[in-house]
């Protein structure tokens, strides 16, 4: 189940108890602090938010940054800091402590939102997503089967250039990208939840 923020919240105040379901929840976050309160109320996966139907990569790549640099730095911090690292994330104590051992979330990362091309997958993938979601990116464009197969192709060959470069030929038009830096705080789906 995606506990989607791109739709409005029904519960403002909230999240689900994900602990409740035997079926697995995605999360979206933004940074490492929103990642690690979705694990501690049960999310099963995390997904970078990036920035849902524009076509722009962007916000995706800031959002894997963010999350992705949070941990590179709770692995350096020592011990008797990550109480205070806890806090700060408004994270369970027991999550940062793990992180900061294991140098990784203790869920599979994702990435979404932006993805429209096969190179956006690759990019996704190259700077550390284990794998990609892909709605609008592939949909809103002009050949959607040939666009869906040559972002699985470039997930999974996203470290061979050659691969990259033949399925991205010859794919229609990508859908239209949106410029988000434009786009009104209101306007804007990554900011839906909390």
């Amino acid at each position: 189940i995606d506990e989607s923020e791109v739709l409005t919240p029904a519960d403002e105040a909230f999240h689900i108890d994900k602990f409740a379901f035997r079926i697995p929840f995605v999360c979206g976050a933004r940074d490492l602090g929103e990642a690690l309160r979705r694990v501690g109320e049960g999310a099963a996966m995390i997904r970078t938010k990036g920035e849902a139907g524009s076509g722009n990569i962007v916000e995706a790549v800031r959002h894997m940054r963010a999350v992705l640099g949070g941990i590179r730095r709770l692995t350096t911090l020592p011990p008797e800091e990550l109480m205070t690292e806890a806090k700060n994330l408004g994270a369970p104590i027991e999550l940062v402590r793990w992180v900061a051992k294991a140098g990784k979330l203790p869920v599979p990362n994702f990435s979404a939102g932006g993805i429209a091309t096969p190179a956006d997958a690759a990019l996704m993938m190259q700077l550390g997503a284990e794998a990609v979601f892909v709605g609008s990116g592939i949909f809103k464009s002009s050949d959607p089967a040939r666009r869906a197969k040559a972002i699985v192709q470039a997930t999974t060959h996203f470290k061979d250039p050659v691969v990259l470069a033949r399925v991205s030929e010859e794919l229609g038009e990508a859908m239209p990208g949106i410029e988000t830096s434009k786009l009104a705080e209101k306007d804007l789906l990554q900011t839906r939840g909390w």
